[in-house]
């Protein structure tokens, strides 16, 4: 029998981790919106920032903050690299080839890591105290990240709804045809939804590397699941990616207590693939 304060902790550390996933998430969710294309990749650049936090803070010494604003800045740069050198140059050909495309660089980018710093696992040790609710253990390492997606959200929140640019990312991945009534241009729109799509990665990194150790293939530890929080919320769709990421998270976790970790992860598929027979325009779609 398990102790019901065990299954209230589960479900606070999935609220915690959904936080951060939903940073994932709606990073991959707002390229593919805009863009139309899905960056297989996505998750292997936040390994990337994820090591640079790691380098920056466990081995060069510099601040946990001035390596996460790192982190941020150099997922922002990946997002625009690899929009101008990879995607911008296959906007115009078929699926396949663009998750061709992604696919390999995925391949490069795990294959690069693993030539530089081998398949070793690498973390930044932080020592943060724990607080006891009634029972309940929260460690700042989960709160803070947690606090600082949502605020990262919500900055997201304002950036789409009251800038100029953000409102024409929203009307293109609502109406593509729309961005030509907004006088927005097509290539300023696609470079700056990737650049924000990076910068979410950036901070994602910044904020993993604190919960997870990180090696060459993290992005097949979360990049699946990612995946399916984007198409369990409907691909393009920001707050089904929100929400589903919650509820993925929250499986996870109170299986792992009442089974294992990995049980939560098969349970998490099969919840997965019902729901896409259910509901297969994601969770928050209107019914026809």
């Amino acid at each position: 029998m398990i102790d019901p304060i065990f299954l209230a902790e589960a479900a606070v550390n999935g609220v915690l981790l959904g936080g951060v996933l939903a940073l994932l998430a709606l990073g991959l969710n707002l390229i593919f919106g805009v863009i139309d294309i899905v960056w297989i990749a996505y998750v292997d650049l936040v390994m990337l920032c994820m090591y640079l936090v790691y380098f920056l803070v466990q081995v060069y010494g510099w601040p946990v903050w001035a390596g996460g604003l790192a982190a941020v800045a150099l997922g922002a740069a990946l997002g625009i690299a690899v929009h101008l050198l990879i995607i911008s140059p296959i906007l115009g050909s078929a699926p396949i080839n663009q998750l061709l495309a992604t696919g390999g660089l995925l391949f490069f980018l795990q294959s690069f890591a693993t030539f530089l710093w081998t398949t070793d696992h690498r973390s930044v040790r932080l020592s943060l105290p724990s607080y006891d609710l009634g029972g309940i253990f929260l460690p700042l390492t989960r709160v803070i990240p947690f606090a600082i997606s949502i605020l990262a959200l919500v900055a997201l929140y304002l950036f789409l709804t009251r800038t100029f640019v953000g409102t024409a990312i929203r009307a293109v991945s609502q109406d593509r045809e729309a961005m030509g009534l907004m006088g927005a241009n097509p290539h300023r729109i696609y470079l700056v939804t990737s650049a924000v799509g990076g910068l979410m990665a950036g901070l994602a990194g910044a904020l993993l590397i604190f919960l997870y150790s990180v090696h060459p293939f993290f992005g097949g530890q979360l990049g699946p699941l990612t995946f399916m929080i984007c198409v369990l919320g409907g691909l393009g769709n920001m707050v089904g990616a929100f929400v589903a990421s919650f509820i993925m998270s929250e499986i996870i976790s109170i299986a792992g207590v009442l089974w294992s970790t990995e049980m939560g992860y098969v349970i998490a598929f099969v919840v997965f693939i019902v729901m896409i027979f259910v509901r297969p325009g994601g969770i928050l779609a209107r019914r026809g």
